[in-house]
């Protein structure tokens, strides 16, 4: 994010390490929701345009940024692109009120610890009213100990840059 804001610098998600944990996701991903909470300038939103999924979502708190992002989607042609369907909304991702369809949750470090905390019991109420596989990746997971603490979310892999996260539908 932006340096001051949330204490730590705006920065960009690798495209390489994108595609790694990308591979870490189950195969058919038709039916699933992506969506990158604070989507910055949208970068990781494109890069997971070259995969199939049912729509892609950026939620982004600061309104610069957004209309950046927003700008980049617009712009945005590849021939590599599966998933045209691409948006980005200028919003709190604390209180944001996620689809009840099924989810990848995109995390490179959006929020200050308290704020990650509100996110994720918000997105565990989600999952509760409305049972869903929800996939939740989080890049550089340096405040890990506030998923550990979910019990809807079970951890099912990572390494020193990620670690991925799923609430299977149902349980």
């Amino acid at each position: 994010r932006l340096l001051g804001i949330f204490h730590s610098p705006y920065q960009a998600t690798d495209p390489d390490l994108f595609r790694e944990m990308m591979a870490s996701l189950p195969n058919e991903l038709t039916s699933f929701v992506f969506i990158d909470i604070g989507s910055g300038k949208g970068r990781a939103l494109l890069m997971a345009s070259d995969y199939p999924f049912k729509k892609i979502l950026g939620v982004e708190l600061l309104p610069d940024l957004n209309r950046v992002a927003l700008q980049n989607i617009r712009d945005y042609k590849s021939a590599s692109q599966r998933c045209a369907d691409i948006d980005s909304v200028c919003a709190d991702a604390r209180v944001f009120e996620f689809p009840t369809d099924p989810l990848v949750v995109y995390l490179f470090n959006p929020l200050p610890e308290c704020g990650l905390v509100d996110l994720t019991h918000h997105l565990s109420e989600s999952v509760a009213c409305n049972p869903r596989d929800v996939w939740l990746l989080y890049y550089n997971p340096v405040l890990e100990r506030v998923l550990i603490s979910i019990p809807t979310f079970q951890k099912v892999s990572g390494t020193a840059q990620y670690v991925l996260y799923h609430s299977k539908a149902g349980s």
